[in-house]
């Protein structure tokens, strides 16, 4: 056992284990039209890995037979799939609720002009980047013009109903710009909602924290700066045991872009797929064996558990 799991298991040598399949989460590619500083994946529009017609079919076929609470889409940018519209509209059509993670910025992008229309047609729920309220911070994560390509996008989807009607959620997610937590979720959502509202006219549905894991562009960054393993002793020092229950990997499955099922899309960026005698691709799928699968943890799980938790979902305690 690893550090991690004697810290979640206590006396118990069996590890950490999942309790359902609530969501699959699915990575379309990691072809991303930015090139985020803290992206843990290290998508770029440079990357080639993109999701199949046939591993699609598959994910079909698996959320049938789990009828998840949601089907959650994301990438890189997972618009820029050629085949993501035929995608969520078979979902759509199998009558399963799908979300898709969106950077925003590529709703501007040349052939995605209708996106905003197609999600309000199909009642795609939408969780969108925004790392930071000020402009500043976000250039510094995520280039030039971003900021102002967002708070455009946002502007137009707000028209469209989204982050106003009950049916059409649009959530904002904060990543921290350096090596810190998040703060507190609630506090976090209350300046987003009053800055962003006083200053450009846009709202959004709720706000949804994530902490950086070590890895990808963002550990890249941590050696640079030399801040590497103090991160880790922060994330360690702040293991909070009431944020076990809630772990997304005990919730979830993640299907990678060739249909490698993992627990969470970080152990997906780490290559660490689904063991301890579960299948590990889609084409093998077996609800029985996965819902109640042994996860496979690492040094880096500390991140989910530090302070007030951190999932795709936000906060994982208050």
């Amino acid at each position: 056992m690893n550090d991690f799991e004697k810290r979640v298991s206590g006396d118990s040598e069996d590890g950490l284990h999942a309790r359902g399949i609530d969501i699959i989460q699915v990575n379309l590619g990691l072809q991303c039209n930015q090139a985020c500083r803290h992206c843990h994946l290290e998508c770029s529009p440079d990357r080639i890995e993109v999701m199949e017609w046939p591993v699609m079919e598959m994910i079909l076929d698996a959320a049938k037979s789990v009828r998840p609470r949601m089907v959650d889409l994301t990438g890189g940018a997972p618009e820029l799939n050629a085949r993501f519209r035929d995608f969520i509209k078979a979902l759509r059509g199998a009558g399963h609720p799908v979300q898709v993670r969106t950077n925003l910025t590529v709703l501007h992008e040349l052939g995605m002009e209708d996106l905003p229309e197609l999600y309000r047609e199909l009642g795609v729920h939408l969780t969108a980047s925004m790392p930071c309220y000020l402009e500043e911070n976000v250039r510094a994560q995520r280039g030039e013009g971003v900021y102002e390509k967002s708070v455009e996008a946002i502007r137009r989807l707000n028209g469209l109903g989204y982050g106003l009607d009950d049916g059409l959620p649009l959530n904002l997610i904060y990543n921290p710009g350096g090596a810190f937590l998040p703060g507190n979720q609630t506090d976090l959502e209350q300046d987003y909602k009053r800055e962003l509202g006083e200053r450009f006219g846009i709202t959004f549905t709720n706000l949804l924290t994530i902490t950086n894991l070590p890895m990808g562009r963002f550990r890249s960054m941590l050696k640079e700066e030399k801040q590497e393993e103090e991160y880790m002793r922060l994330l360690e020092g702040s293991f909070n045991a009431l944020t076990v229950d809630g772990l997304m990997c005990r919730h979830q499955i993640s299907v990678a872009w060739d249909g490698t099922l993992y627990d969470c899309d970080f152990n997906l960026a780490l290559r660490m797929v689904v063991d301890h005698g579960a299948p590990d691709h889609i084409r093998a799928f077996d609800r029985s064996t996965l819902e109640r699968r042994r996860i496979v943890t690492g040094a880096h799980c500390f991140g989910c558990t530090a302070g007030s938790g951190s999932s795709c979902g936000g906060a994982l305690v208050s």
